[in-house]
């Protein structure tokens, strides 16, 4: 079975990369037709000696900008990694490092194959992209002014490609410690390309609804924290709670490669929201200053509020509360000033840390805080950017309700109302075929024996 899955998935990575390739190639030059040769002789001489419109430029500041925000971006995912392996405990540590680790090269493939194609492609119907795109057909050096007006086009497809990799690799930690690693790769695949890629469509394509509708994200609010936080509830609650939750100790093993996962993806996500620019220049000092100052101040009324409910503030407090002042910040952080960042950061801390706790009420495993801090996050997040967005920090935007335009706060709320819907649907009808064909779960035994064992031959400690 585990042979002809990998065959399986080895066959159909390979037919998607023999369509790129055909789809791929250069067309040849074709001999141009009698009656066009007679048409042009006749045409006057000073149109045949106009000069051609020049060409997009390459601005060399501007690509190695994005060249560095890609290299940022990517290092989140290892930070993640981290941030996780250090939550669970020791006999998972290597498989929930692992899920990550193996999301770079799934989805890199996928992205190059079609993903990018899908998500950014010429439009169809608001909805998706075509597959004019796939394998990189029509994806050169040159720029691309719809999305990038003086950076190669491949820079933005290897930037977005990023964010593509680490959407999916932020829904593991809600089924942390118990899902088959096999089902996970396959999920993995569909996931991005059932609804990451049209998520990133509708808000970033060109000809995507909710871009047209005026929806405003710059890094991702809805498209990669909504939709992953959503998604995670619908995992949770499909996959189960672990064996033993609410009964057994389920304390992290490594506080510290948690503080350290946190500490990266701080750092990475000034490549993730500055770099969403597209350019090196004000919008993205603007992006930076207010990324850093939002996680600031989430950190800081995270252990505020934590200290106030449980008497002492704690280090996985301060790391998650920095988490949860990046994702809030992404999808304003293009539009919003300084002082609004602060606020967003503020409420951002106390509203993820209500999530946290209160999931308990619940009942659903969300091992790892997937929907409080993704989910709700990413929700104020896209909200608070119809509140405080202005036209001041990126005329390319639009005000928000505190500038005179409630239009867009009723915009936003639709955004993230569809995103909700959209993902947590589909992700939920994905896992339903998956446990009916593949199985979602480990067996009691393997799952007593932890990932590392079970699902990879291997332990992370060996003392």
């Amino acid at each position: 079975m585990k042979r002809k899955l990998a065959i399986g998935i080895l066959m159909v990575f390979a037919f998607a990369g023999g369509v790129g390739f055909v789809f791929g190639q250069d067309k040849p030059a074709q001999a141009p037709a009698a009656a066009g040769e007679a048409a042009r002789a006749a045409e006057p001489a000073s149109a045949a000696s106009a000069p051609a419109p020049a060409p997009p430029k390459v601005d060399a500041g501007d690509t190695a900008w994005m060249l560095t925000s890609a290299a940022l971006v990517l290092l989140m995912t290892p930070g993640l990694a981290l941030f996780y392996g250090g939550m669970v405990r020791a006999k998972n540590v290597l498989g929930t490092i692992m899920h990550s680790f193996i999301i770079i090269a799934v989805i890199s493939v996928q992205w190059v194959l079609f993903g990018y194609s899908l998500a950014f492609g010429p439009d169809l119907g608001g909805i998706i992209g075509s597959l004019s795109w796939v394998g990189l057909n029509g994806v050169g050096l040159d720029p691309n002014p719809d999305y990038g007006a003086t950076v190669p086009h491949q820079i933005f497809m290897i930037y977005q490609a990023m964010f593509a990799i680490i959407t999916p690799a932020l829904i593991t930690g809600a089924i942390a410690e118990r899902m088959k690693f096999k089902t996970f790769l396959v999920f993995t695949v569909l996931w991005a390309t059932l609804v990451y890629d049209p998520l990133a469509h509708w808000v970033w394509g060109v000809g995507g609804w909710m871009r047209n509708l005026g929806a405003l994200d710059f890094a991702g609010g809805t498209v990669v924290h909504i939709s992953s936080g959503i998604s995670a509830l619908a995992a949770a609650i499909l996959v189960g709670r672990r064996r033993g939750f609410r009964t057994e100790a389920m304390a992290p093993h490594n506080l510290p490669m948690t503080i350290t996962g946190a500490a990266i993806l701080w750092f990475g996500w000034f490549g993730f929201n500055a770099g969403s620019a597209i350019a090196s220049g004000k919008l993205a000092a603007s992006a930076f200053v207010v990324t850093h100052l939002a996680t600031a101040a989430a950190a800081l009324s995270w252990v505020l509020v934590e200290w106030l409910y449980k008497g002492k503030p704690t280090t996985l407090g301060a790391a998650s509360g920095a988490v949860a002042g990046l994702v809030a910040i992404t999808p304003g952080s293009g539009f919003v000033g300084p002082m609004p960042a602060l606020i967003i950061g503020f409420v951002a801390g106390a509203l993820c840390y209500v999530g946290v706790v209160g999931k308990n009420k619940f009942g659903y495993d969300d091992s790892l805080d997937v929907v409080g801090v993704h989910g709700v996050g990413g929700t104020w997040g896209a909200i608070a950017t119809g509140l405080f967005a202005s036209r001041a920090i990126n005329d390319a935007g639009a005000n928000g309700l505190f500038f005179g335009n409630p239009g867009l706060l009723g915009i936003q709320v639709l955004a993230v109302l569809s995103t909700w819907v959209y993902a947590f649907v589909v992700t939920f009808i994905l896992l339903k075929i998956l446990d009916w064909t593949m199985g979602l779960r480990m067996s009691d035994e393997e799952e007593e024996n932890g990932l590392d064992l079970s699902q990879h031959s291997e332990t992370g400690y060996n003392f």
